[in-house]
């Protein structure tokens, strides 16, 4: 049985429609899935009616960006993402803060527009202009993020990858994110009636708890002393995890007992669904 619980479509940074990911999946053999757009259950209603077509199972999903700070680690803000699984899309008060982070994210972006222009004069590149920030724009099926002016540079020829505008520019250009933090972020998927889940805690390269230690008995130190009254699970099993990490997150939902989940993070570039072993038993958490 393949399952994959944690992939992006086009309604925020994925490259394919619901549409797309669902023929992709059954070529795949994929039998359990969600579609967890960055801040974003737009597409949920149509992911559940493709899933019925497709005869695959499939539960709903969205991945919120949360800001986090422990006083173990100075009160250091950092942004942590978490899955949420299982929740009505219909519920208002998640649709509603959504839609407000949404707005949010169109505000952000022009701001990071702005940070990047004082950064192209000093290296006396053209500007970005509002007809560009409007393509960048029309370029979203759904939630506007870097990625996206990350892809519109590399169409102007700024950079040559997406990896690259992040290390050049974005980065040291980047505006802080809609302030939602962890009460909330339970609170809203528990009232939708679904389960919070920790998302890859150990991603070397992406929003994890590496940005306040690569260890990990400390990284669970820190999600035993600030999350557990919040959460449901972990992702154990993620494309960027090693064995080690994988191994040591299960022996830790076990303790705790946790809900434990795990998907390959697909963006479909390139296309890694499926890719990432899951133990059949997952799916049985899910009833």
């Amino acid at each position: 049985m393949l399952i994959d619980l944690h992939i992006h479509s086009k309604a925020s940074d994925g490259k394919l429609t619901v549409q797309e990911i669902f023929k992709e999946a059954k070529a795949r053999n994929i039998s359990f899935l969600a579609i967890t757009d960055h801040d974003n259950i737009s597409c949920q209603i149509l992911a559940v009616e493709e899933a019925k077509k497709a005869s695959i199972r499939y539960v709903t999903g969205v991945e919120l960006n949360v800001t986090f700070s422990t006083p173990s680690f100075q009160g250091k803000a950092i942004s942590l993402d978490f899955l949420g699984y299982q929740f009505d899309p219909t519920n208002e008060a998640l649709q509603s803060k959504l839609e407000a982070m949404a707005k949010y994210r169109e505000e952000r972006a022009a701001k990071i527009l702005a940070n990047l222009n004082r950064e192209f004069e000093k290296e006396s590149i053209a500007s970005l202009t509002k007809e560009d920030f409007k393509q960048i724009q029309e370029s979203v099926d759904g939630t506007l993020g870097r990625p996206h002016i990350a892809d519109y540079l590399v169409k102007k020829g700024i950079v040559k990858s997406r990896q690259e505008a992040f290390d050049k520019y974005l980065v040291k250009c980047d505006v802080p994110k809609f302030p939602l933090y962890l009460e909330e972020a339970s609170k809203l998927i528990a009232d939708a009636g679904g389960k919070l889940v920790l998302a890859h805690p150990n991603d070397p390269h992406g929003t994890s708890l590496v940005a306040l230690t690569k260890v990990l008995a400390e990284q669970t130190r820190i999600i035993e002393e600030n999350m557990l009254p919040y959460i449901d699970g972990v992702e154990c099993w993620h494309s960027r995890n090693t064995p080690e990490t994988t191994q040591f997150y299960v022996a830790f939902a076990k303790r705790k007992q946790l809900m434990m989940t795990g998907g390959s993070d697909c963006h479909q570039k390139p296309i890694i669904m499926g890719t990432v072993l899951i133990p059949d038993w997952v799916a049985n958490q899910f009833t």
